[in-house]
């Protein structure tokens, strides 16, 4: 399967909300790809895994699994742009997941990503 498709998967299982707005949880998504065939196979897929419920706009997560800022995250120096905003930064945070490495991201915009702002 697609790379971008298992760390779509590894995003929607960390979700940290009861419910979330499809255009949210799509938003959350385009850090692993900006195309609409990609997303809808990533929801797809997690609905018949049973990661997520989806009704009326609405995503349910049913995990409670969380991204743990000592664990999940990690940062390393260097040059990097900001994968979300662009900014250029010396800091680059990552989600280090199962299926990947996502990122890099500054500080404000990690926390956007795993919903923490």
């Amino acid at each position: 399967m697609d790379d971008r498709v298992e760390r779509g998967l590894a995003i929607l299982e960390r979700l940290e909300h009861e419910s979330l707005p499809l255009a949210d949880a799509v938003d959350r998504l385009e850090i692993v790809t900006a195309d609409p065939t990609v997303t809808r196979t990533i929801l797809d897929e997690a609905e018949l895994r049973g990661i997520i419920e989806r009704d009326d706009g609405i995503i349910r997560p049913k995990s409670r699994q969380y991204v743990r800022f000592g664990e999940d995250v990690i940062t390393k120096e260097g040059d990097f742009e900001c994968q979300r905003c662009g900014s250029g930064l010396s800091t680059g945070h990552f989600l280090d997941l199962e299926a990947g490495e996502i990122g890099p991201f500054g500080s404000s915009c990690i926390r956007k990503v795993t919903g923490r702002e």
